[in-house]
């Protein structure tokens, strides 16, 4: 770590900003079924919400990581901060008065499109990006960038189980309560960025440090990486797969606790929320315990984990009891937390130093896309028959379990990460 970074340590305060946003928009999960019920809405229509705000995530997520070099990691953070109260505030007012009868379902859900989606998205992009970078830009070996790296997906992971609890709760204050905390929460997390995250070097000192960035990426092959890069595509397609059936469950669980387990309102809310905690503090426990004790190659664990996650999807077709549906899922939590880290860190041992940025970003590309495509696809599917996305995932997963034990994976054969070259200093 560098010196400057030494100094003044911020990744406190980027660890707990990444947590809020991730939390916040994962609190929400729980009241979109019941809402789309609510207004009269069809199943797509939901779909079509979360796509849109991964379509979002997917196309800024970039954009914000050249953001930091220029402006720094406070600036963006600060502006991703603003953009996610903005669009937070917005979806509770819009659903207020949707909720309220004031406005008309199919206004509401254009409008929460252009809040949640939209402005929100955004801000998911750049809270993440911009913690990623600090950890790139202030690691000088790799067992200092995957510690840090490390740190900050855990959070991504606790988010998964605090959202979706903390929406668990606010439902008993209302079918709207965790609707109104979650820029609540943004607001203070935007205050305390503002106030304890050290600012940035002078003018001057960013532009040097971005002049010695250009210098070395000039230095660096300039071919872009692709999916079907004949090292990464393998390791690509199990990923893909995996994560898009994941896209394809989340979304219908909670027409699921609804329409097949009978619960209605505040009350199915809550059996989401608790459904997702579950899975939330499963993957968390197989990421942050079980997984680093293993001390598997990538290759073993997508052999692992994609058949669990096919397990878990089959048995969703006929689950019928909140007991069997959150233990299906927790057995889907289980392989995609054996999945996820095996995916990510494989193509790190597949390309040579100087291509580390570009797969990073590779791989958030693929996993994006997959939240693109997995809610609206599932959502649809679910609208022709209650059972068809969990049977598609199903699918593709024992598609991917056969592919991957059926052939030499490539992380098999790799040694050992490539030496990373001491970067430069932070440029925030």
């Amino acid at each position: 770590m560098s010196a400057a970074a030494r100094a003044h340590n911020p990744m406190p305060v980027l660890a707990g900003a990444v947590l809020v946003v991730m939390a916040a928009q994962q609190a929400i999960v729980p009241v979109l079924a019941p809402l789309a019920r609510d207004l009269e809405l069809p199943e797509w229509s939901l779909g079509l919400l979360m796509t849109s705000a991964a379509v979002m995530f997917t196309l800024t997520s970039s954009p914000w990581g050249r953001a930091v070099d220029r402006v720094g990691h406070r600036t963006v953070l600060l502006s991703g901060l603003s953009l996610g109260l903005v669009g937070m505030t917005g979806f509770a007012i819009v659903c207020q008065l949707a909720v309220s009868g004031v406005i008309s379902g199919e206004l509401g859900m254009a409008l929460m499109i252009g809040t949640r989606s939209l402005l929100f998205g955004v801000a998911m992009g750049a809270v993440p990006t911009a913690a990623m970078a600090w950890v790139a830009a202030n690691t000088s070996t790799t067992q200092e960038r995957v510690k840090g790296l490390a740190q900050i997906g855990a959070v991504q992971g606790l988010a998964q189980a605090l959202g979706p609890a903390s929406g668990f709760v606010l439902a008993f204050a209302g079918f709207l309560g965790p609707v109104w905390a979650a820029p609540a929460v943004i607001a203070f997390a935007l205050v305390a960025v503002a106030v304890l995250l050290p600012k940035g070097p002078s003018r001057r000192a960013r532009a040097a440090a971005a002049a010695e960035a250009e210098q070395a990426e000039a230095a660096a092959p300039s071919k872009p990486l692709r999916p079907w890069d004949p090292r990464l595509w393998p390791v690509m397609l199990g990923g893909f797969g995996s994560f898009l059936t994941l896209g394809l469950v989340v979304v219908c669980v909670g027409f699921v606790v609804q329409d097949r387990l009978g619960y209605e309102g505040a009350d199915a809310v809550r059996m989401t929320g608790l459904v997702s905690t579950v899975v939330g503090l499963v993957m968390v426990t197989m990421q942050a315990f079980v997984v680093p004790r293993l001390g598997w190659p990538p290759w073993r664990m997508l052999r692992s984990g994609i058949p669990l996650v096919a397990l878990g999807a089959a048995g969703l077709m006929v689950a019928d009891t909140l007991v069997l549906v959150t233990a299906c899922m927790a057995v889907l939590a289980v392989g995609m937390g054996t999945v996820g880290p095996g995916y990510v860190s494989a193509p790190t041992l597949l390309v040579g130093p100087a291509e580390q940025g570009r797969v990073a970003g590779l791989v958030q590309t693929v996993t994006g896309s997959t939240f693109m495509i997995g809610p609206l696809g599932g959502s649809a599917l679910y609208g022709i028959n209650d059972w068809l996305p969990f049977a598609v995932g199903t699918g593709i997963c024992v598609a991917g379990a056969i592919f991957v034990w059926t052939r030499k994976g490539p992380g098999e054969t790799a040694t050992a990460p490539a030496p990373q070259p001491e970067l430069a200093p932070d440029p925030s």
